[in-house]
């Protein structure tokens, strides 16, 4: 598998050789599918909550006299049958969305994902970007001359500020460590670049079968 090389100028330079175990796999949707749900289920946040009958404070004396009115014997306030009231079987912030896929299932979900793109021509290469300072513009005038899209996802061995604070004001752009690289992120792009030697770090991090 070869993807077409940039150099830090934006210029097509040539290709680049990737592993065919990760960008030729074996395509699943159904582990694709699992692993965003997986991802979108472990950002969830409990927001929904309501108090039980239990947790509401009223005051104790009652509605009304107990005899004398015809009418059936009210208690608490608290009750769910009234306004104001606790809630029955209502929604609780206690709840727990978090989801799990074994190792091998993530990674084969990761390769199907890759594969997608790659068969797709979304993949591509960069030598780097030449700033030792971050310059937004610089960076905008650098993305204008690669293959256009309208979200990016750029692949970093390494952490890198300057990269980092050039994206930052740029929508739809998104950067990540290669040994973070997971198949909610590669789908959400319509270009995934792998800058410098973000290839090879991901080799080494997913063709391995040691547990992380």
């Amino acid at each position: 598998m070869k993807f077409d090389l940039y150099d830090n100028t934006g210029t097509k330079k040539g290709d680049v050789n990737a592993s065919k175990e990760i960008f030729e796999a074996k395509i699943n949707p159904d582990l694709m599918h699992r692993a965003v749900v997986m991802r979108l289920a472990n950002r969830r946040t409990n927001v929904a909550h309501v108090q039980t009958r239990g947790e509401v404070t009223a005051t104790t004396a009652k509605a009304f006299r107990q005899k004398g009115t015809g009418r059936a014997r009210r208690g608490a306030k608290t009750t769910t049958l009234l306004r104001g009231g606790g809630a029955s079987h209502g929604p609780r912030n206690v709840q727990n969305f978090s989801k799990t896929m074994p190792q091998k299932e993530r990674r084969a979900a990761l390769f199907s994902s890759l594969s997608v793109k790659a068969k797709e021509k979304a993949i591509f290469s960069l030598e780097g970007f030449d700033s030792k300072e971050p310059k937004t513009k610089a960076f905008v005038s650098l993305l204008a001359k690669l293959p256009k899209a309208k979200k990016y996802l750029f692949v970093l061995p390494e952490r890198d500020d300057v990269l980092r604070k050039s994206v930052s004001n740029i929508p739809n752009v998104k950067i990540i460590l290669a040994n973070y690289l997971n198949p909610f992120d590669a789908l959400w792009a319509e270009k995934i670049c792998f800058v410098s030697d973000s290839l090879k770090k991901a080799e080494e991090t997913f063709l391995t079968t040691d547990k992380k």
